[in-house]
């Protein structure tokens, strides 16, 4: 081939997120209703030697290139699983913020596992990805196909949905990171588990949010306690035209409004920015690559 081969890491938004008990092994079981957008980072691939990584993007300094960068564990995992000799040069063009609530080291560990097996001609298939990818992180799973999906478990149990309407969705984030463990550490009341997934495919986006205002997101009391500055994002996108849900993604910081369609959302973004230029806000829409 020529040229590098070049694989799309979404934005991956919890649409809810209900929390139920701890585990055993120290997760908590969720339940979670989870998209992907249009947007999201980008992952570069070419033959080579060795396996190394280079960063680039808004968002690349604030991330590191070692051993523990979750894309490059996912080469070198890849590598070990399948006894391949190959290597690769991997090229992560960091659009996402970090530790923002939108599964963005999950996506790209998942968006190399894909280029790399057709790189390297491993012919592992989804379904020996998504097992790979389960030993990354209980989000990689559900990137494997960055399709919409219903998560379970700690997050590693995925059951595909029908796509989405495609709707307009603003990504709004204050450059604020917060850690993930932090935010379920100070979790207190939960909804809770028992909600059951959507029997039939959400037509429209007015089905979908009907489904989803029946729903929440149990970490948002906890990640506001930690970083305040959420209600007031949360405040200023249910302050927009046209704006028929907002609710924070994952653990937070970024929190997400959904428009009936992308004009309504792009209208929205240019609002936000003239109000609030300090923060990262960007306008998308769902996507479905299953």
């Amino acid at each position: 081939m020529s040229g590098p081969l070049v694989v799309a890491a979404p934005a991956k938004v919890n649409l809810f997120l209900h929390v139920g008990e701890k585990r055993a092994d120290g997760y908590h079981d969720i339940q979670s209703l989870a998209a992907f957008t249009a947007f999201g980072d980008e992952i570069s691939l070419e033959s080579d030697d060795g396996i190394s990584l280079s960063l680039s993007g808004p968002f690349g300094a604030q991330l590191s290139g070692g051993a523990e960068n979750l894309a490059l564990k996912a080469a070198k995992l890849l590598a070990e699983k399948t006894g391949t000799k190959r290597g690769a040069r991997i090229a992560l063009q960091k659009n996402l913020p970090v530790a923002s609530g939108l599964g963005g080291g999950s996506a790209d560990a998942a968006a190399v596992l894909r280029g790399l097996d057709g790189l390297w001609q491993c012919a592992v298939g989804r379904d020996g990805l998504r097992e790979i990818a389960g030993s990354l992180g209980a989000d990689v799973p559900v990137c494997i196909d960055s399709a919409t999906s219903w998560m379970e478990g700690k997050g590693e149990c995925v059951r595909p949905l029908p796509p989405l309407p495609r709707a307009g969705v603003l990504l709004v984030n204050p450059r604020v990171q917060v850690s993930t463990a932090q935010v379920f550490a100070a979790l207190g009341r939960r909804r809770g588990m028992g909600i059951l997934a959507p029997q039939a495919s959400l037509v429209d986006v007015y089905g979908l949010i009907r489904f989803l205002r029946d729903t929440t997101n149990d970490l948002e009391p906890s990640a506001r306690k930690i970083a305040p500055v959420i209600a007031e994002v949360l405040r200023e996108i249910n302050d927009l035209p046209d704006v028929l849900l907002a609710r924070m993604s994952g653990s937070g910081a970024t929190c997400f409004g959904l428009f009936f369609d992308e004009a309504a959302a792009r209208a929205a973004a240019l609002l936000l920015r003239s109000r609030h230029p300090e923060w990262w806000t960007t306008e998308t829409a769902f996507i479905d690559t299953s």
